[in-house]
């Protein structure tokens, strides 16, 4: 049986922290993104330089943006944005229906102008119930979530060691993180970084 999950839902599980975009030798890993400090804002008040939600609208570099509680955001790409989607890629790979988180600069007309842009990324939890070639099944609260290794791309991090391309160590009822990208409409992922105990 093929069970989706809403964005909402599976994007839930991304973590919200501080995020920093590239530095002069290239882009953060978007795990060492999220573990940014947060700029001080008072307790209970949206960030007003961050936004989330799903792209209803491309326009030039403008992004239109509904958010999951359905406050509508204006995003301003430049060519400074640093843009993720699974790898750090360019502003032509975002599309219509994918799901973003973005942090920027809030300009005087409302406009987000973003400094970085995180598409699809999902921070998942959950235990392996079938590994297959190039495939991790996982439980993720008492959902089925299919998670794909990306050859060149996907890495293993064992007990806080350095990330490696193996990963053969993964087993069946192990729990693990999974650091990827939302394929928007489906139960399936893309593996960026799953952590996990050798």
């Amino acid at each position: 049986m093929n069970q989706t999950l809403d964005r909402r839902r599976l994007l839930a599980t991304a973590a919200l922290g501080g995020m920093v975009g590239a530095t002069g030798l290239g882009s953060l890993a978007p795990d060492a993104a999220f573990a940014a400090e947060a700029s001080a804002i008072e307790p209970g008040l949206p960030d007003p330089n961050f936004a989330e939600g799903r792209i209803s609208k491309i326009s030039g570099n403008m992004l239109l943006v509904t958010g999951s509680d359905t406050v509508l955001h204006s995003i301003r790409v430049t060519d400074g944005t640093s843009i993720w989607k699974l790898r750090p890629t360019t502003f032509d790979r975002v599309a219509t229906g994918d799901g973003l988180y973005a942090r920027g600069v809030r300009l005087p007309d409302g406009t987000l102008a973003a400094d970085s842009v995180w598409v699809n990324i999902v921070n998942v939890h959950g235990h392996i119930t079938s590994v297959g070639r190039n495939v991790l099944h996982l439980d993720h609260k008492g959902q089925r979530i299919v998670a794909h290794v990306v050859p060149q791309v996907s890495a293993a991090v064992y007990n806080g060691a350095p990330a490696v391309s193996d990963l053969s160590l993964l087993r069946v009822g192990r729990h693990v993180q999974v650091l990827g990208a939302w394929h928007p409409d489906t139960n399936e992922i893309d593996i960026a970084t799953v952590y996990a105990a050798a």
